[in-house]
């Protein structure tokens, strides 16, 4: 009789054990940090709902993540009287707590925007509680056009701020002590925080979760609202994909969507009113009548949009990507981008690309992209 010894698998085929992140001691665990959205009435719900969310799964993420055992998060509304708001959409918000009844402590303070943003900004019993809260909290944040009720108090004088793009022009006009940058998401000056419309709220929590607890546990966040940790096109809030969309005229329209699909092509001004069957002459001053912009600042925005995307998400090399876009050459992409946003291609990518994988601001590891990943990334 034979007998055959039972084999042992090799090390490398037995099922891997889930790693164990510690958390750290509670005496060890920073605080919940609070962050207080101001409302009003005709308040734009998203500019409320959307940061809320990202907040929410951030805590969502630090506990998958094993770093808290505790809400990095802890948020409230606020409003002149507490109790319920009718929003711009007619959905009713609730705020947690009066102005006078808000005398906790404030981490971050996120003022939102919406229709009712003109009157919030005549409200002078809200001006007021601003102006005295803003000095106390470690961030101070806009939302939207929640940036002219900022203005009005006086807290944006002297720096540099956002709102949404069809409300930029007015912003600097009714206050020009601030420096209105019209083409971006997001702006930070100092600890001082202003978004774009609606959406770029969450961009913005995003950013500011990702200040607090790295890049994990934004990056955690955002797959769970099926959202871009860093939104494709970085910085730019209005791209030349939103204006291709803004022409009335079907063949501009057409056109700019040809232009956006073909930046290695001849687009100069000659070429294009050959496509459309006009003269160089009658052609440009249709498309500028029709876009607000001359075919070359089209041309050229939209191949910086283009640009900036593959420079944020690739490796690709400097030559390569000016080239793919239709620059021709690196030092004509530098110029551009020089002219149109102040910085070099390569200073562009080392701020904005996408940082690898790191779990700064918290005390483990970062994980790989695999089943392990998957299981903390998964929604319950």
């Amino acid at each position: 009789m034979s007998v055959i010894a039972a084999k042992r698998w090799p090390r490398h085929n037995l099922p891997m054990a889930r790693p164990r992140h510690r958390r750290p001691p509670p005496d060890q665990q920073a605080p919940a940090r609070r962050v207080a959205f101001v409302i009003f009435p005709a308040v734009q719900v998203l500019d409320l709902t959307g940061p809320l969310a990202v907040f929410h799964n951030a805590n969502r993420a630090m506990e998958r993540l094993r770093a808290s055992d505790h809400p990095a998060y802890r948020t409230e509304v606020i409003a002149r009287s507490a109790g319920r708001i009718d929003s711009w959409q007619g959905l009713g918000v609730f705020a947690d707590r009066s102005l006078a009844e808000a005398t906790q402590p404030i981490d971050t303070l996120i003022v939102v925007g919406g229709n009712g943003t003109h009157a919030a900004a005549q409200d002078r019993a809200l001006i007021d509680w601003l102006r005295a809260t803003a000095p106390r909290v470690r961030r101070l944040c806009s939302v939207c056009t929640g940036a002219f009720v900022l203005a009005e108090a006086g807290l944006l004088d002297r720096r540099r701020a956002t709102t949404h793009w069809a409300s930029c022009a007015s912003l600097a006009e009714r206050y020009p002590a601030i420096a209105v940058e019209p083409d971006t998401i997001y702006i930070r000056d100092g600890n001082v925080y202003s978004s774009a419309g609606v959406t770029a709220g969450m961009d913005l929590a995003l950013a500011l979760v990702e200040e607090d607890f790295g890049h994990t546990c934004a990056m955690t966040a955002a797959r769970w609202l099926v959202m871009f940790a860093r939104r494709p096109g970085g910085q730019s809030q209005f791209s030349t994909h939103l204006a291709a969309q803004s022409a009335e005229h079907e063949p501009v329209r057409a056109l700019q969507e040809w232009i956006l699909d073909h930046l290695a092509a001849d687009l100069s001004v000659a070429a294009l009113a050959a496509r459309s069957a006009m003269s160089p002459r009658n052609f440009a001053r249709v498309f500028t009548r029709e876009s607000g912009a001359t075919p070359g600042s089209f041309v050229e925005a939209a191949r910086i949009d283009a640009a900036r995307r593959r420079l944020e998400e690739t490796g690709a090399p400097i030559e390569r990507v000016a080239h793919g876009c239709g620059f021709g050459t690196a030092e004509h992409m530098r110029r551009a981008f020089q002219r149109r946003l102040h910085v070099s291609p390569q200073d562009y990518r080392a701020r904005f690309s996408a940082p690898p994988a790191a779990s700064a601001g918290l005390s483990f590891r970062a994980l790989p992209r695999d089943r392990e990943s998957d299981a903390i990334l998964a929604p319950d």
